[in-house]
């Protein structure tokens, strides 16, 4: 969600399942309890005497941007990552070249008997700073009404922030005199922006993947919180695929093999129209649901227990709001709100999220292009999977007398799924109790993340989110991380950072 100005929807939000469904747990402190553990009070004093440095380790991160669409200081990013991962503590840290961008790859052996995955990424999206109202790479200290002073840039919340609030864990418990509980494997990539395309080859390296299966699971750090402070515990996301639909007259055999004059239309066919037709066979004719053969017949419905977990956190959810949030008067086939977000997590989906071809600048230009291009995200669900969309899709094409169209396959991954019961899970619930965080509990996230490299052979862990604190705008212009929260419901830095510490303790201690 974007809290700009409004609680807008955007990509990383949808992954991060905040207050959109609510918070139907049954429990909640008048006054949050991150700060009255007197068995951590060490290493919140330490926390405290960091934060000016785990503010400076942000604000320098944010000035390196490592954009894998734009191929912008991969090398220097990966490179950088690994610095913060020896100076939080890790040892044997490596940069692993991939067929792509290189990740990073480190261990802390506390000699603990039970081991932690952490999965980072030290890539960021795109930006334009005309869009901005703080230079996106400065990291100022910006105020944002109803939370307090928070710290603005391109990576501040995705994930850069949570991120360096997971480091800060490490170094506060250091600092502290304190053995860490547990032992930690670090997997990082710089590709996740752009559909993680080689982060296998770095999970199944054999020495790394020798350590993660040792993990009782990984998850990442993010900033769950929204204005209530409330939680979800997500128990899955939706895979994705991410790729481009290409129509030419060179390869279409028809049309012209570049730009002509648009008054040839009545005698030349255009590849731009070809495109759309193409498109049109994707989806129903209303736009809302994918009409590729096949697309069904491996989905997984939810099951009772899952729609009852949604409807009950729907009950705590603010449908006006949100509408308001998006712009929107009505959900999708005019759905009753619990209905909408039963589909929403339910529902595969093919989504445009671009259009190109020909002149697109102020004013006309009279031509008739000869190449179209549709960016498109495909959304998975369980038990479909990356390999069975592709096919599907070259096969619906080809079966439509679209056998000219490209696919570009820029990237994407399998849906995930974590078992309530694991104890990756159980621990991510009791230590939100810990802190009186109120927590629901949903079954699948509407967005993705790379976890299905995890839960799959030959990794097969288990793979989730966690941490409070609060950020927004993630892919957005405006982007922040907040420092210090006016908010008593809602952590600020120092707070994000102690409940990371709070869950590797509850992690070494659950049974």
């Amino acid at each position: 969600m974007d809290f700009r100005n409004v609680d807008k929807l955007n990509r990383r939000d949808m992954i991060r399942g905040t207050a959109m469904l609510g918070a139907g747990a049954a429990f909640m402190q008048p006054i949050p309890l991150w700060a009255q553990s007197g068995s951590m009070a060490d290493i919140r004093k330490a926390a405290e005497a960091g934060k000016a440095a785990s503010i400076k380790r942000i604000r320098d991160w944010i000035a390196l941007p490592s954009i894998a669409a734009e191929n912008r200081n991969m090398t220097e990013g990966a490179a950088y990552m690994a610095e913060l991962a020896k100076d939080a503590g890790f040892t044997n840290v490596e940069i692993v070249p991939t067929d792509g961008h290189p990740g990073v790859f480190g261990t802390i052996d506390a000699g603990a008997a039970r081991t932690l995955g952490i999965y980072f990424m030290y890539d960021v999206k795109q930006f334009d700073p005309a869009e901005w109202s703080s230079p996106p790479l400065e990291g100022k200290m910006v105020d944002r009404p109803g939370f307090g002073q928070a710290i603005m840039g391109r990576g501040a919340v995705n994930q850069k922030g949570p991120e360096a609030s997971f480091l800060a864990a490490l170094h506060a418990i250091r600092a502290a005199g304190r053995k860490l509980p547990v032992n930690i494997v670090l997997v990082c990539e710089g590709e996740e922006e752009i559909g993680s395309p080689h982060f296998r080859q770095i999970a199944t390296k054999p020495k790394i993947l020798a350590a993660l299966k040792k993990c009782e699971g990984i998850f990442i750090p993010f900033a769950s919180q929204g204005k209530t402070g409330n939680v979800t515990v997500n128990l899955g996301s939706k895979g994705i695929i991410e790729l481009e639909l290409v129509a030419s007259g060179e390869k279409w055999g028809r049309g012209p093999k570049g730009d002509v004059h648009s008054s040839l239309k009545a005698m030349v066919d255009s590849p731009a129209w070809r495109l759309v037709q193409a498109l049109q066979t994707l989806v129903t004719p209303d736009g809302n649901k994918p009409a590729i053969e096949g697309w069904y017949e491996n989905v997984r419905p939810l099951t009772e227990r899952e729609k009852t977990l949604i409807r009950e956190a729907a009950k705590a959810g603010d449908e006006a709001a949100q509408k308001q949030a998006l712009g929107i008067t009505h959900w999708i086939d005019n759905l009753t709100y619990d209905d909408a977000l039963i589909r929403l997590a339910q529902e595969p989906t093919v989504n445009i999220e671009g259009l190109v071809a020909g002149y697109t600048g102020p004013g006309g230009k009279t031509i008739l292009p000869g190449r179209a291009v549709a960016k498109l995200d495909l959304r998975l669900v369980p038990n479909q999977t990356r390999a069975e969309a592709e096919k599907k899709l070259r096969a619906h094409l080809d079966k439509h007398g679209f056998t000219d169209v490209e696919i570009n396959v820029s990237g994407g991954y399998d849906p995930t799924e974590v078992a309530e019961d694991s104890r990756l899970v159980r621990s991510e619930l009791a230590s939100y109790k810990r802190l009186g965080v109120a927590t629901s509990v949903n079954p699948r996230m509407a967005g993705s993340w790379p976890g299905s490299t995890f839960t799959a052979p030959p990794v097969s862990i288990p793979a989730a989110h966690f941490g409070i604190g609060h950020g927004s705008g993630a892919h957005a212009p405006d982007e922040y991380y907040l420092i210090d929260s006016i908010n008593p419901k809602v952590a600020g830095l120092v707070d994000a950072t102690m409940g990371f510490a709070e869950f590797l303790y509850v992690l070494a201690a659950i049974k």
